[in-house]
């Protein structure tokens, strides 16, 4: 079966739970429950946004979001954004490192967390957006939105060498 494309301006959404939403197309279509998910979660998250229908099948795929009228850009945002829940740290409280495990405690946007990162070149990845995904020994996510917002000792105690 062929994908089936779309630019963004000729839907409507209906946000329902947060994550599901009702689309509705200038052509009089409508669609329910669909789950919008980025088909490319790290590096594409305006871009190329995936909308599942209640069996998990895809109905269509909105090529950029920036195509899209400005408030219903925004509740699709709101969607993707409460799917795509990863902390986004502020502030490093605490390294240290035993036999080349790293153990951080950080502020984040949803609390204090400590978690231990067993292989730092693995699980941190740096973008060209100044963005870095972390993952912990437990696989979960974290995010640094813009490495060089954050203050100084967080810069120098995350990126050593800086």
């Amino acid at each position: 079966m062929a994908r089936h494309f779309i630019d963004g301006g000729e839907i409507r959404l209906t946000v329902k739970d947060k994550i599901f939403c009702d689309v509705e197309f200038f052509t009089g279509e409508k669609l329910y429950n669909l789950e919008p998910r980025r088909l490319f979660p790290v590096s594409g998250l305006t871009e190329y946004i995936t909308f599942l229908d209640e069996n998990g099948e895809e109905q269509f795929i909105l090529r950029k979001l920036d195509n899209m009228e400005p408030e219903q850009r925004e509740l699709l945002l709101g969607c993707l954004e409460e799917y795509y829940r990863i902390p986004k740290i502020t502030r490093l409280v605490k390294r240290s490192e035993k036999y080349r495990i790293w153990m951080w405690t950080v502020e984040t946007d949803k609390g204090l967390y400590t978690f231990e990162i067993i292989n730092h070149i693995q699980s941190m990845k740096m973008f060209y957006d100044k963005r870095i995904l972390i993952k912990d020994s437990n696989d979960n996510r974290y995010e640094i939105p813009n490495i060089y917002a954050l203050d100084k000792r967080s810069q120098k105690l995350i990126l050593p060498d800086m």
